[in-house]
């Protein structure tokens, strides 16, 4: 894949994946009692995973770079 195409894919497909994300857990919390019971323990679950998915990606790029600058 080109430059091109990656960045139509995250310009595209990022928003999507935000509304997919948003929408399961609008449904967690519609059919698991737990869910809305223990509402701290699922909002920081919530928040976790996309943070950590950011970090990482940002950890992996830096990464990538720093290796690529030190050869």
């Amino acid at each position: 894949m080109d430059k091109d195409t990656k960045f139509s894919i995250l310009v595209i497909g990022l928003p999507l994946l935000g509304l997919l994300y948003c929408g399961c857990i609008v449904l967690l919390l519609m059919n698991s009692p737990f869910a809305r019971q223990n509402s701290l323990i699922t909002g920081l679950g919530v928040m976790i995973v996309p943070l950590g998915i950011a970090a990482t990606t940002w950890i992996k790029a830096s990464a990538k770079a720093y290796s690529q600058n030190n050869k």
